[in-house]
């Protein structure tokens, strides 16, 4: 009788220890979470426009998408940014075709293509006090009056074609640095004014962007000592075939505000 208590207590043991054997097995690792489908949208700031060579559309390897790619388990999908795009050519030019229920991050720098800002920058740049003044003003206008309307619309665009996706909406920098001096007809004033409808820009589009639940990244002030008459200059000049756009630095200056602000973002 003895031996057989001693027979089955001795089983028993042996069922426990493989049950815990099998419980804190080491070799039982969970699976590596998929990549998120990444999706990348919007105008020549997204396409990265300025550091050549390009493909269709202006479209750089140096664009902050392509960047992004492969960090934080990101896998860029669709990179269909194109320079010249406005709220308006986004949708009719075919952008939104990329985006589907399986998209997982979307980027989108859009908006400043539909307020003219050019216009304001070169007279700034070429012309007297008076049309320098006149044009920032139209500018500012279009950005309050025009801007929130077509920002709303395409936001809620992007939202339907891509259902399941985070959605990231980037802002502009300002490009000027005052603190350099007058920047050929632009005074330091004039730069400051330049500078101030960047800012009003931006916080329209965050605006838009937060109404919409979008993520809003602010770019503005990892450029700040990097205008375009700064020494160490993340904006290219205008004698350049890609006046005011970023250069490689500036365009890795996108990188590192978007992939900051998506660290506490669980993708895919």
């Amino acid at each position: 009788m003895m031996h057989y208590l001693r027979t089955w207590s001795s089983a028993l043991l042996l069922v426990l220890l493989l049950i815990g054997g099998t419980i804190a097995s080491p070799t039982a690792t969970a699976a590596p979470p998929p990549d998120a489908v990444y999706d990348a949208l919007g105008d020549s700031y997204a396409s990265g426009y300025g550091v050549p060579p390009y493909g269709p559309c202006g479209r750089s390897a140096s664009a902050y998408a392509v960047q992004l790619d492969g960090r934080q388990q990101i896998a860029l999908d669709d990179f269909v940014a194109c320079a010249g795009a406005t709220t308006v050519s986004l949708v009719t030019g075919g952008q939104l075709t990329a985006l589907d229920a399986d998209t997982d991050l979307v980027t989108l720098t859009i908006g400043g293509n539909d307020i003219g800002w050019s216009s304001a920058v070169t007279a700034c740049l070429g012309g007297t006090d008076v049309q320098c003044t006149g044009a920032t003003e139209l500018v500012r206008a279009r950005i309050t009056n025009q801007l929130p309307g077509l920002l709303t619309t395409v936001y809620a665009q992007v939202a339907a074609a891509a259902p399941n996706a985070h959605v990231v909406v980037t802002g502009y920098p300002r490009l000027f640095s005052p603190k350099f001096g007058a920047f050929l007809g632009a005074s330091s004033k004039e730069q400051g004014a330049l500078n101030d409808g960047a800012d009003l820009l931006n916080s329209t589009i965050k605006d838009a962007a937060d109404a919409a639940g979008f993520q809003f990244v602010d770019v503005a002030s990892r450029f700040d000592g990097h205008g375009v008459n700064a020494p160490a200059a993340w904006i290219l000049g205008p004698f350049d075939p890609a006046p005011f756009h970023p250069n490689i630095n500036g365009y890795k200056a996108y990188t590192a505000a978007i992939n900051s602000a998506l660290g506490p973002v669980k993708l895919g």
